[in-house]
């Protein structure tokens, strides 16, 4: 708990007019993300700076008490959760555009602006910020950051690191520190800018982004490919990348997503786009798009065609307009809800591997599910091989939760013997810090302690966190025990 002067220092630093929460009612709302698990905080505050924020770490470290930076929570590792309570810092308050240069092709951010805002403001300038994960219309670009989020577009475009030129970023111990430079290039010194992304707010708090922007594409075109055997979908996947194509999206959708989607949604799309309606027998659909010069992705698109008749689609649909399109990523981006239909909880994991070997990491999870005698639902960004595997279960069935504990280890397991990762986007957390020792070395996490410990010797920034450390065994420990509140 944190004491009445504490709380009255935090007061005077982000101010009265509601910045500043306490009370219980409104802590709850800020001890959950997307995985559902709860840790209740001590206080939240919404600083409108990278000054207020400098303040409140230095107070941390001088009180001891934990700090966690939090953007929309939407992630799915637990990366945002107050595991030891202390001070969330929200940083929705600070949501603006500083700057669009469009000569340049750059933009200046704070951490709260929606991803989907300000793909909104770029995209009206002709310009595109391309990274897209599926949360975008309610998750923020510091949030992103922190998690190197990816999305449908990493295919062709890449991650959120591949946008990100700089930074300003509150260290653990206050200091204010401006990473990268607004320019293409800059290799002075080390590159703290990759180092931060991706770090998941425990080894600075991101308040300014300079992100790089790329001219808007001329057109795009939709298509949907139904296969009969997922295999030959996961296989068609390999088959267009190997053409020399590279789609901006290539997204793989098995038929337990495709019920469940169909039925969540209620109401039929036009038919000759609708993913309802699809033959009875459908193992699996692909989602394809290219964009770029009109007249290439005529050629393209005519090239996929002809790659997923060949390699067994029994059907192949091209949107013929905007509206479309848009109900067929309305689709889509419903999958992950539309899966409660399934069964009420779910452990969603995001595992990597290289695009050749998506059928055999599909068939490897299928004979999981069937071991275990439990139900998983496949999806996700096929074209980089990145696969959503979700394991639909009633956390209240002890017996249900302990056999999906195995198969987790299990299709980890499988992952990384097929040269894959553990997580391409959701990051480690909470959820994945058990299974963290499986990929790396002991050598590689030890280096990676001494770089936490360097930049946050009092361990007050997120701690519990991405791996075990001798210093914070007990924050550990506790989020350990909460693993299994974490399939949710």
């Amino acid at each position: 708990m944190l004491s009445q002067n504490i709380i009255k220092e935090l007061t005077n630093i982000v101010g009265k007019d509601n910045n500043i929460l306490t009370s219980k009612e409104d802590l709850i709302c800020y001890s959950y993300d997307a995985t559902n698990q709860k840790f209740l905080p001590d206080a939240v505050v919404f600083p409108k700076d990278a000054q207020e924020i400098s303040l409140i770490l230095k107070m941390a470290n001088f009180e001891g008490f934990p700090v966690v930076p939090r953007g929309a929570g939407s992630g799915f590792s637990g990366g945002s959760l107050p595991v030891n309570g202390g001070v969330v810092i929200s940083l929705e308050r600070m949501n603006k555009i500083l700057k669009i240069d469009a000569d340049n092709l750059t933009a200046v951010v704070e951490p709260g602006i929606v991803t989907g805002d300000l793909q909104a403001e770029v995209e009206k300038l002709g310009l595109f910020y391309p990274p897209d994960p599926t949360s975008l219309k309610f998750s923020t670009i510091g949030g992103n950051v922190a998690e190197n989020a990816g999305g449908p577009r990493a295919v062709k475009y890449g991650v959120t690191r591949d946008y990100v030129l700089g930074l300003e970023v509150v260290l653990p111990t206050g200091e204010i520190i401006n990473t990268g430079t607004e320019t293409m290039k800059g290799v002075v010194g080390y590159d703290l800018t990759k180092l931060m992304v991706g770090s998941e707010g425990t080894l600075g708090i991101v308040t300014k982004i300079i992100l790089k922007l790329i001219p808007l594409p001329e057109a795009v075109k939709t298509m949907l490919a139904v296969f009969v055997d997922m295999r030959d979908a996961a296989e068609t996947v390999s088959k267009i990348i190997c053409s020399r194509i590279i789609p901006s999206t290539l997204e793989f959708i098995d038929r337990n997503c495709i019920k469940c989607v169909e039925d969540y949604l209620q109401i039929g799309l036009p038919l000759n786009v609708s993913i309802r309606g699809l033959p009875k027998d459908a193992d699996a659909i692909l989602l394809i798009e290219v964009d770029g010069d009109k007249d290439l992705i005529e050629k393209e698109s005519a090239t996929i065609q002809r790659i997923c008749l060949d390699n067994g689609a029994k059907e192949f649909r091209l949107a013929k307009d905007k509206k479309e399109v848009k109900e067929l990523w309305k689709a889509r981006r419903a999958i992950s809800p539309s899966l409660k239909k399934l069964n009420p909880d779910k452990i969603n994991e995001d595992i990597v591997v290289p695009r050749n070997k998506i059928p055999d990491a599909i068939t490897g999870v299928q004979d999981i599910a069937k071991k275990y005698e439990l139900t998983i639902a496949n999806f996700g960004h096929a074209g980089d091989g990145n696969i959503h595997v979700n394991i639909m279960i009633d956390k209240s069935n002890k017996d249900e939760l302990a056999r999906a504990e195995k198969a987790v280890k299990e299709i980890f397991k499988l992952t990384i013997e097929l040269g894959g990762t553990i997580s391409g986007e959701h990051g480690i957390g909470i959820s994945k810090m058990p299974y963290i020792s499986m990929e790396l070395s002991p050598a590689a996490i030890d280096a990676m302690k001494k770089i936490k410990n360097v930049l946050d010797p009092k361990g007050i920034l997120n701690p519990g966190k991405i791996f075990y450390t001798e210093r914070h065994n007990e924050a550990d420990q506790g989020a350990t025990k909460a693993r299994s509140e974490a399939y949710v």
